[in-house]
């Protein structure tokens, strides 16, 4: 009589990007119009801001991108590297080049 063999699945605990990278949560694409129109689920309007995520160490020391976690960008998605990681989120990690803005609260 044979065992049946058991795989012991591992499941990620964290993505931390790498290099001069960040991950962002896409923000959920828009299904209703500022009119208050909704919109049929074959037509979106395409949304590129986000949420960061985790910022690599070599974007954190560096003094040239004032970005940290939390921070809502607005992104380039044309290199930006989607992870399957929860099937709820949308993960990406996306060059620190292709963040093109920060919003902040004014003071």
């Amino acid at each position: 009589m044979s065992n049946p063999v058991k795989r012991q699945v591992s499941r990620l605990e964290t993505v931390e990007p790498v290099g001069k990278r960040v991950l962002i949560r896409k923000d959920e694409d828009k299904k209703r119009t500022k009119g208050g129109i909704e919109l049929p689920d074959s037509v979106e309007i395409p949304t590129i801001t986000g949420r960061i995520v985790a910022v690599s160490a070599q974007v954190e020391r560096d003094e040239d991108f004032p970005i940290q976690q939390y921070d809502k960008v607005l992104f380039n998605p044309k290199h930006a590297i989607p992870v399957d990681f929860e099937s709820d989120n949308q993960l990406f990690v996306v060059p620190i080049e292709d963040v093109v803005a920060v919003f902040r609260k004014a003071k």
